[in-house]
C-alpha cells in the first residue's frame, strides 16, 4: 500500500476513536444517574481503544506488535462488561440511581427477596431483651 493512504487510514481511525472518547467523556458529564453514565463510560471507550489499537498497527507496521494489540484489546473485552456489570449493581443496591428513568426494574422483586429473607440461626430484628 502506499504510505499516503496508510497514512489518511491511520488519521481516520485515530480521529474516529477520540470521537468514540470524547463522546464517553461528554456521556459522563451529560447523562442524569448511574446507569446512564455507566453505560456511556463503557461502550464507546471499548470501540474508541479499538480505533486506537487498529491506528497504531497499521502505523507501525509490523506483525510483532500485533499479539500485543490483540492481548490488550481481548483484556479490554474481558475486563469491561464486568466492571461495569460490578459498578451498576452496587450503584444499585446503594440507592445511586433515578428509579423514574428505569422503564421496567426486573432486579428489585430479587434484592427485596435477598434483603427479606433470614439466614438459618439468625435472630429476628427485634431484640431479644424487649420480649
Amino acid at each position: 500500500m502506499n504510505d499516503t493512504v496508510i497514512d489518511a487510514l491511520t488519521a481516520v481511525l485515530l480521529i474516529g476513536g477520540a470521537l468514540m472518547s470524547l463522546a464517553a467523556g461528554i456521556g459522563l458529564l451529560r447523562f442524569p444517574d448511574l446507569l446512564t453514565r455507566m453505560h456511556a463510560a463503557t461502550k464507546p471507550q471499548v470501540l474508541g481503544l479499538l480505533l486506537f489499537l487498529l491506528a497504531m498497527g497499521l502505523q507501525l507496521r509490523t506483525w510483532v506488535l500485533v499479539p500485543v494489540l490483540v492481548v490488550c484489546w481481548i483484556f479490554m473485552l474481558l475486563t469491561v462488561p464486568v466492571s461495569a456489570h460490578m459498578v451498576g449493581r452496587a450503584g444499585y443496591r446503594t440507592k445511586h440511581m433515578r428509579r423514574d428513568l428505569l422503564s421496567m426494574d426486573e432486579l428489585d422483586e430479587v434484592v427485596e427477596k435477598a434483603a427479606n429473607k433470614k439466614a438459618p440461626g439468625q435472630q429476628t430484628a427485634e431484640r431479644p431483651d424487649e420480649a
